[in-house]
């Protein structure tokens, strides 16, 4: 049966708006429990890809305990550079917060040594699957994470260009993955498991339309659009559609992605009240019982154990 797999970018609130000197709020810690019991229903795992801020939170760390205790999801590694310590500064040119690969090899290590070591204090377990902040990774990072003891990343999201995303430093940009492979494939000794994606040409009747929206969905039919398994409120059809496909197609998983700061009213910029969060669960329980039907739950452990 092919395989379900949920991964949670789970950091601290509203990271879309935070600027530096902020604090990092991780009041989303409470939220996490409604999405699990959700999973749990459908017999689905989450990995809960975990930052420096959420490690930090007594309150996460009690749900992630509770996790690997009834063996009902994973937690992984999520890493944040400009919070995560060692404390390192670098010189600020642009505009973005910085990525890891901006930094020198052996802070990039100490972070990454840093957050391996707190997940194993404050959890109990040792992580081997990883998601990069912002998405970037190249080949530097890639061997500090196998020299860890990583075995799986699922950083890369094919048909998507993040070479706009300024990072700190000058002329630092995010990863490429526009020509990347939608299929699992060894990365310097990794199990990169991309994000599921998928360019449609499909016309989806907007939600609440409008000249101006059919227009824009027209537009995007003709040019092919990337479908992701994300909810955003108002991408129901098009997850559906997502499911069908990988169903029908030789892939033999799918993966659903998700920030835990989502999960909470003001979380994020996507659902900023308590209506646009039970409209997210209404489409998530949707997505999970129409993919019950052909998929079965996996972490990403799991999936890499069946692959060898």
């Amino acid at each position: 049966m092919k395989k379900f797999i949920i991964t949670i970018d789970t950091e601290g609130d509203n990271l879309w708006a935070w600027r530096p000197g902020d604090a990092i709020s991780t009041e989303n810690s409470c939220f996490l429990q409604r999405f699990q019991n959700l999973a749990d229903k459908y017999g689905f795992k989450p990995v809960w890809l975990s930052n420096y801020e959420m490690l930090s939170d007594d309150r996460y760390v009690k749900f992630a305990r509770n996790v690997v205790e009834h063996n009902s999801g994973e937690i992984g590694m999520h890493l944040h550079a400009w919070s995560t310590p060692p404390e390192h500064s670098i010189p600020i040119a642009m505009s973005g917060q910085p990525y890891l690969i901006e930094y020198p090899s052996e802070i990039m290590e100490a972070k990454i040594d840093s957050m391996t070591r707190i997940i194993e204090d404050r959890i109990g377990v040792t992580p081997i699957s990883h998601r990069a902040g912002r998405w970037a990774l190249n080949d530097k990072y890639l061997d500090i994470l196998v020299k860890k003891g990583y075995q799986i990343d699922c950083s890369v999201t094919p048909h998507c260009d993040w070479s706009s995303k300024p990072g700190q430093t000058v002329n630092s940009k995010g990863s490429d993955y526009s020509e990347f492979q939608e299929e699992p494939f060894n990365w310097r000794g990794i199990l990169e498991v991309p994000v599921s994606i998928r360019v449609s040409h499909t016309f989806f009747t907007p939600t609440k339309p409008s000249l101006k929206r059919i227009g824009g969905a027209v537009y995007r039919t003709i040019k092919g659009q990337p479908i992701w398994l994300r909810p955003n409120g108002h991408n129901l059809k098009e997850m559906k559609w997502l499911l069908q496909y990988v169903e029908n197609s030789d892939s033999n998983y799918i993966m659903f992605m998700l920030h835990s700061s989502e999960m909470m009213p003001g979380g994020s910029p996507t659902f900023r009240t308590s209506e646009s969060i039970e409209k997210m669960y209404l489409d998530i329980e949707e997505v999970f019982r129409f993919a019950s039907r052909s998929f079965e739950g996996s972490t990403l452990l799991e999936y890499a154990l069946n692959q060898r």
